[in-house]
């Protein structure tokens, strides 16, 4: 199980002395849930979030005469970042480490794709390789933020979760068709069903304050899809890149973009399930909780246990 960070800990042990004087059975509760839910996911998405604005900032702010390329001001605020997130310890070290893959392993994919003119960049700065500025990469790395955050902050548990290899393979293969769809057939459907074939028994269970909640992992995907394309589509009004259709004024970002971003999740939460292998659910009392681990909600001071 992943442990919260120092300060996670600190404001989750505040807020549950508050929380847990919430009676039940009425209102409050579920919308404690609710709130809780809310801002347990807005915390996750902190690092996309700060790259995002800043992303914005550049768009309307940033000087056309500056010295400094715009490309090159946001691989360094990227860095910036990335840095205050450890020093701060809102990121572990060990968290780091998977970031660091999500960054390699998107960086390789924009070589390529930028070289096949699926996409592109300003053609500025120094901080680049090739047609790809370094800031590109955190991108995947917001991605890959998120996916370890979420994991322990809702202490993710899966239950029929495939066995690892075999999601490993669908990965590769997903991987593999980004590249190869240029030059041979795209497999992208054929993959999407072995998708929902691997996938489609395994349930999400996590636990947001009280109570635990359940959800199909496909379900899951594709939420965090839609809320990717949508974070896109502001990345893209911003400048960061645009496709083929954007280059002569912006447009939104087709729908289709949302399978792409589908079959990504696939090997985000691989990459992730790869390093912290997916526990099964604990026995849970009928109200939902985990007596096991959980028999007084005010008692314990980590978000996830």
């Amino acid at each position: 199980m992943l442990s919260s960070t120092p300060l996670e800990a600190r404001l989750d042990e505040r807020a549950r002395r508050f929380l847990a004087s919430a009676p039940a059975g009425r209102i409050r509760p579920k919308l404690t849930e609710f709130v809780v839910f809310g801002l347990k996911q807005a915390w996750a998405c902190i690092f996309g979030a700060a790259l995002l604005a800043v992303l914005m900032a550049a768009r309307l702010w940033y000087p056309d005469g500056a010295g400094l390329a715009r490309n090159d001001f946001l691989t360094l605020a990227a860095v910036v970042i990335q840095i205050l997130m450890i020093v701060f310890r809102l990121e572990t070290l060990k968290e780091l480490r998977v970031i660091i893959l999500f960054h390699l392993v998107g960086t390789v994919m924009e070589l390529f794709k930028t070289d096949a003119g699926s996409w592109s960049y300003e053609a500025e700065g120094f901080l680049r390789v090739g047609a790809v500025p370094l800031f590109s990469g955190f991108m995947y790395a917001a991605v890959g933020s998120y996916m370890v955050r979420v994991y322990r902050l809702f202490d993710l548990r899966f239950a029929h979760y495939p066995r690892r290899w075999v999601t490993a393979a669908v990965a590769a293969a997903i991987y593999v068709n980004f590249f190869s769809h240029h030059y041979i057939w795209d497999a992208r459907w054929v993959l999407l069903a072995a998708v929902v074939v691997v996938f489609g028994r395994c349930v999400m269970h996590f636990r947001v304050f009280r109570k635990h909640h359940r959800m199909p992992l496909l379900v899951a995907f594709l939420l965090v899809a839609l809320f990717i394309w949508v974070a896109e589509n502001i990345a893209t009004w911003s400048g960061a890149w645009l496709y083929p259709g954007q280059v002569d004024g912006w447009e939104p970002v087709g729908l289709e973009k949302l399978v792409a971003w589908f079959l990504l999740m696939i090997i985000s939460v691989v990459l992730v399930a790869w390093v912290y292998k997916p526990q099964p659910p604990g026995e849970e009392t009928p109200d939902g909780s985990d007596a096991a681990k959980h028999p007084n909600p005010a008692a314990t001071s980590k978000l996830a246990e």
